[in-house]
Order: C-alpha cells, then structure tokens, then sequence
C-alpha cells in the first residue's frame, strides 16, 4: 500500500512571464533618452540663432546613442523596445536635427534648393535606419553598410561648428572663392547620398575592450584627447570628414584590385 505524500508547493514566480516581456528595462533607454532630447535641444538652439550649442548638442547626441547599446549588451538589457526606441531617437537626433540646423543657418536663402537638400539628407538618415533594421541579422557586424546617421550628423555639425568658431556665417564667401552656403549645400547632399550608399564603413563593433594593448595605444589614446581638448571643432570636424571619406577610399581601392 503506497503512503501519499504531502503535494509539493509550486513556487509562485516573482514576476509573471507577461509582465516580464512588456517591463522596459531603465539603464539603456535613459542614454536613448538622453540622445533625443540633445537632439531635440538641437532643433530649438539653431531655431533661436544659436548654432554652436545646436552643433555641440548633435555630438552629445552621438556620445550618448553610442553608450545605450554597449551599456544594453553589457547588462544584458537589450530589448525589442530598446531597439525601437533607439532608431526613432536615431531620426530625431541624427536625420531631423542636422537637416533644420544646416536649412536654418546656409540653406534657407537658397529656396527651394535650400529645403530639397536638406530633405533628401533626412529621407536618406530614416531610409539609412530601415535597412539597418531589416538587414540587422544579415549583415557584416564589421562594418557598416553606408555612412551611419550619427557619423553623417556629425559630419554636418562639425561644419557648422568650425564656421562658427571662425566667425564665418552661413552667407561669406570662402577663401574669396565659393560662398559658405554652397559648400553646406554640397556637404548636406553628398551626407544624405552616402548614407544611402553600398559603400562599406569600419563599424568597430569587434574592438575588445578586455584585451591587452601595446602601451603605445594608450599614449596615442592620451594624444587624442590632448588634440580634442585643445580645438574641439577642428578636430573633431577632421575626424568627421576623414571617416566620410573612408569609405570611398575603401571602394576605390577595392576597385583598382579587382581591375
């Protein structure tokens, strides 16, 4: 005759399943955040004339949009929502902003010139950010298939930040050559263009953090910052454009290979 035993208690879960997939984790999404309203802040500075805090809150943008998703993957925090939520914020701050500051400072004296270009940068940042999310699971995690939103608004920042840090208005002429606003114009279209591009950009989404460097690293870490620090627009500027023309480089030399 078998004894029963006493029916083992269920340990209810400290958090049902349903409740868990709609919770929003909190670390990550306040650099998204943070990214958005730098953005946002954007906007309203050049708005009111005040491009260098439009411009520095651009590279703001960009420091914070690239700490969500390292600090979501470190914490094991990365989420659908996150990810939605990082793109909207990627528009905003990296395809809306950009657009309205360069339109508000060179382009808007150009009509209708003036507000096509800066419409086909911002059509080319949201369909940038489409087939990065469509084509997120296929693609090379080393690079990054035509030149990325936040590179392409820094690019645009670091122009109208240089210019203003030179008192040079969106309607002087450059170098007795070429007026300021054409080169913006200019600048504007070919960011737009490239983002849209097949053109193949160093993501650096395989650097390990963890691993030991060479001690010369870590000096040349120390002269970068030195060089930042002591003319943040023109370095940061140079930075901007040399990593633009990188992938254009990459191509041409791809191309000479294979001819």
């Amino acid at each position: 005759m078998a004894i029963p035993t006493p029916r083992t208690r269920r340990r209810k879960p400290l958090l049902d399943p349903g409740i868990r997939e709609r919770s929003i984790y909190l670390l990550p999404n306040l650099f998204t955040t943070a990214a958005l309203f730098a953005g946002f802040y954007s906007i309203v500075q050049a708005m009111g004339g005040h491009f260098e805090q439009s411009a520095e809150a651009i590279f703001i943008a960009m420091v914070m949009d690239g700490l969500d998703g390292r600090v979501a993957r470190l914490t094991r925090t990365e989420s659908a929502f996150g990810a939605e939520y990082d793109s909207l914020s990627d528009m905003v701050s990296f395809g809306v902003a950009p657009a309205l500051v360069l339109y508000v400072w060179a382009l808007k004296p150009m009509g209708k010139l003036g507000w096509i270009a800066a419409f086909i940068y911002c059509a080319g940042a949201a369909l940038r950010l489409a087939r990065f999310n469509t084509k997120l699971d296929e693609s090379d995690k080393r690079y990054f298939q035509g030149l990325p939103s936040p590179a392409a608004a820094a690019l645009l920042a670091g122009l109208v930040w240089v210019a203003y840090s030179n008192d040079i208005s969106g309607a002087d002429i450059l170098f007795n050559v070429i007026q300021i606003k054409w080169v913006a114009w200019l600048t504007t279209v070919m960011a737009g263009l490239t983002m849209v591009s097949d053109l193949r950009y160093f993501s650096g989404k395989d650097f390990n953090l963890r691993r030991s460097v060479p001690f010369v690293v870590i000096l040349l870490i120390v002269l970068a910052f030195v060089l930042v620090s002591y003319s943040p627009p023109e370095v940061l500027f140079a930075l901007c454009v040399t990593y633009s023309f990188s992938g254009y480089v990459a191509w041409g030399m791809r191309y000479i290979k294979q001819r």
